[in-house]
Order: structure tokens, then C-alpha cells, then sequence
């Protein structure tokens, strides 16, 4: 029998896809575009010398602007890599995303096996796609628990990245969740316990 848990998260992720199937493709570039430029003007960003980022899956935000943002100012730019044989995803450091990036497992833009494997808690910054955010960091993924484990290996700062539709009052965690330090989308910087910057 489901938990009540596992209920309420399925019903929140019907709900959150549902509204963002209503985002036509201009919704959807403009958002993305407000959030890139928004997270380059927090000072995470400025100070943050080693990023994970991820390559957008269809629907998601697109941050891959600030994958190309983040080479031109001389950061080191680690991207997720899908490992079969351990079904878990690693961070991998890329240099030039035309020869170190290719559709990996999933159909996700990913770095190739010849990219170096990051050491986790040397990352200063990581972006995090989810399903639905709330204010206290908390995140619904997709289910499979990839970034959970991703995360657990994290010391630097995690921000969740999502349209404002996404951004929900209460997000429902198990014991094994990870919760957030900030949350950015196109019209909001919310950092638990603190005033959210709103532009």
C-alpha cells in the first residue's frame, strides 16, 4: 500500500505538470532568460569558482546560457554523467562544450568518458532541477532519487532552479530528501530564512 508520502508527492507532481503545460515556448525562453540573469547577479555566483550546472531536459528551465557564462569567466564547470553499470549519476569536469559534451543515457546532454570525474565536496556551486520547490529549500524530484545521492557527497551551496509555477507552499520529504540553501527562479532568489529578493 503507498504511503501517504509517496501519495501526496504524485499528486503534487500532476499538479505542477499540469501548470507548466499551460507555459507556451516564449514563457518558457523568456523565464529561463530572467533566472540565468538573475543568478549572476547573486553574490554565490561572483564568488563561486567550481560549478555543477546540468543540461535541460525538455520542459525544464534552461540554464545552459550559464554553462557557457560560467567557462567565459574562467569557473571550472562540472556536468552530471549517468553511470550504468552503478545507476547513480557523477559529476564530470567539462572544458568545451562542443567536443565534451554528447546525449548520454537518458537523451541528456552529458560530458563524455573521457572527462574527469569531480570530486564532489570541492564544488562551490550546484544547480539542482526538480519538480517542485518550496521556501524552506525542501524538492520533489522525479522519483528515481538521482540527485538525493548526488547531493549527499555536496558541501558547497545547492540552489534548486525552476519556473515560478513550480514554486509551491509545501513540498512533502522522507528522511532521505535533500533540502536546499536557496531557490532560483525567474522572478525570485529565496534563501530559508532570510527576506526573498523578488524582481
Amino acid at each position: 500500500m503507498e504511503s501517504p508520502i509517496l501519495a501526496a508527492k504524485e499528486a503534487l507532481r500532476n499538479q505542477v505538470t499540469l501548470a507548466l503545460s499551460r507555459l507556451s515556448a516564449s514563457d518558457r525562453a523568456q523565464g529561463s532568460a530572467r533566472a540565468c540573469a538573475l543568478m549572476t547577479r547573486q553574490p554565490v555566483w561572483a564568488r563561486s569558482g567550481s560549478v555543477l550546472l546540468y543540461a535541460p531536459m525538455p520542459g525544464e528551465l534552461d540554464v545552459w546560457p550559464l554553462v557557457l557564462r560560467a567557462l567565459a569567466e574562467g569557473k571550472r564547470v562540472a556536468l552530471p554523467r549517468y553511470l550504468r553499470e552503478s545507476r547513480a549519476y557523477v559529476a564530470c569536469w567539462i572544458r568545451n562544450p562542443e567536443t565534451d559534451v554528447r546525449p548520454g543515457f537518458y537523451g541528456i546532454r552529458e560530458p563524455v568518458p573521457a572527462c574527469p570525474q569531480a570530486v564532489l565536496n570541492s564544488l562551490d556551486l550546484v544547480l539542482v532541477p526538480g519538480v517542485a520547490f518550496d521556501s524552506h529549500g525542501r524538492r520533489l524530484g522525479r522519483g528515481k532519487g538521482f540527485y538525493d545521492q548526488l547531493l549527499a557527497g555536496v558541501r558547497g551551496t545547492t540552489c534548486g532552479v525552476a519556473f515560478d509555477e513550480q514554486l509551491v507552499a509545501e513540498v512533502p520529504v522522507e528522511s532521505h530528501d535533500v533540502v536546499l540553501n536557496c531557490i532560483l527562479s525567474p522572478t525570485r532568489w529565496v534563501e530559508p530564512h532570510a527576506a526573498p529578493v523578488v524582481e
